[in-house]
């Protein structure tokens, strides 16, 4: 089991699914930085396509989605979206070969399969395509089978199930039912579809869940064969995501017990055979995540950990946050002030953060500490790091070899606390940032 020592957890920290965090985005980059970028971007490339809407909105979601209950509404956002998708593709110089195409949300099945496949064809007549690998988010509650034809059609091959908790009891708690024979027949939808890659997304730490609860959970994860599975630490952060008020927070388990079912899953899936990937992900060996990490190639984007080694990512949709080596951008988040921008053909980012030398080495830093668990640390970053990582070396979870420091395999939990020490725009604020177990 993991050490604990609460006193190095009290502090919430970012995911650091970029650096600079989005924390840090201002309204000082706008269309004209985006629209620069763009023009200068060759090589390999991956497309990032929200979709800002669920059929069902649940409790404790804090994605930026809407209900997908207006006809009208999809239609007018797919509209943009196509807009979008023209004008981006014919700023981006033909140099420029998309490899990847993630669709996310929201719930991209909030759409019907035949408005996803005219997305692709969009795709695919704006880009120049490589041979992409593409995957999917989906919400199992609506995944109808007609969606089989669609996604077998277009070629996805990833897949990712919003499953969290097999427990009716928690499921209710959370504000999503979906019985269990929900996921099953969507498993195997999938499969047939020539999903080949299928992650479940997991969470501990729900009101009222018990280790084993979480462990039932695992269980039936690894029994209906998930390749992967993402196991998430609920963040309630009432304050900024006004729905989890729906949420019992006298309910929650305190961070001793979070820490431990963290712990324990990990133990869990590591003994089913799963493979670590950081702190909360995990795949079977023969999924290309796996491959990624034993290999050192695994690397990390908005979507986490991912063996997309494409230095740029491109956000299409209503805030969809786009990568660049010097530049982060996102897009506007409100659907109707997206829509209102590219009727007017105008490009819709509108803030974001330049990266400067120094945050580019930090953020190498961070990477490498939440990838590889260690990292060649630049003397101009050591000196000033050594006071501050000190608690964590004293108590055995990270060490000093030669230049790089290396974070223990029983420092996990810990990862996202190091890696802030390399965060300068980092506040101490509880409101900003989620538990970092």
């Amino acid at each position: 089991m993991w050490p604990y020592h609460p006193e190095l957890l009290a502090t919430p920290v970012p995911r650091y699914t970029s650096f600079p965090t989005a924390a840090e985005f201002g309204d000082h980059v706008g269309p004209a930085d985006f629209e620069a970028a763009l023009a200068s971007t060759t090589g390999a490339v991956s497309l990032y396509v929200h979709i800002p809407f669920c059929k069902t909105i649940c409790w404790y979601c804090g994605c930026n989605t809407g209900r997908a209950n207006r006809s009208q509404r999809l239609a007018s956002y797919l509209e943009a979206l196509h807009r979008e998708i023209a004008l981006v593709g014919r700023l981006l110089p033909k140099s420029a070969q998309v490899r990847r195409i993630a669709f996310g949300g929201g719930s991209p099945n909030a759409i019907t399969p035949t408005d996803f496949v005219r997305l692709c064809l969009s795709l695919t007549q704006s880009f120049s395509l490589e041979d992409p690998t593409l995957s999917v988010e989906l919400d199992p509650r609506t995944l109808e089978p007609s969606w089989a034809q669609a996604l077998a059609g277009t070629g996805v091959r990833h897949a990712s199930l919003g499953v969290q908790t097999f427990n009716v009891r928690l499921q209710e708690a959370i504000g999503r039912i979906q019985p269990i024979e929900t996921i099953e027949r969507c498993t195997a939808l999938l499969r047939q579809a020539g999903i080949t890659s299928l992650n479940y997304d997991l969470m501990y730490g729900l009101p009222g869940q018990t280790g084993d609860d979480l462990a039932a959970t695992l269980e039936q994860a690894r029994d209906f064969g998930a390749d992967r599975i993402a196991l998430f630490g609920y963040a309630h952060v009432p304050h900024l995501i006004p729905r989890q008020r729906r949420i019992d927070a006298t309910a929650l388990p305190d961070q001793a017990a979070r820490f431990e079912m963290a712990a324990a899953g990990h133990a869990q899936l590591t003994g089913y055979g799963y493979e670590a990937i950081g702190f909360d992900h995990f795949a079977r060996a023969h999924d290309p995540l796996a491959q990624a990490a034993r290999s050192g190639t695994l690397s990390r984007n908005f979507q986490g950990f991912t063996d997309d080694p494409a230095p740029v990512v491109i956000g299409l949709g209503a805030s969809s946050i786009s990568s660049f080596p010097n530049l982060l951008t996102q897009t506007e988040k409100n659907a109707g002030r997206y829509r209102m921008m590219l009727s007017q053909g105008r490009l819709a980012s509108n803030r974001g953060i330049r990266r400067s030398p120094d945050d580019r080495l930090r953020g190498e830093v961070i990477k490498g500490l939440l990838c590889d668990g260690r990292t060649a640390l630049p003397a101009s970053l050591r000196a000033g790091a050594e006071g501050l990582l000190r608690p964590f070396v004293e108590r055995g979870l990270a060490y000093w070899d030669d230049e790089d420091l290396v974070i223990t395999a029983q420092a996990l939990p810990y990862a996202r606390t190091i890696a802030a020490k390399f965060d300068p725009y980092r506040q101490s604020d509880a409101r900003r940032f989620s538990s970092a177990v």
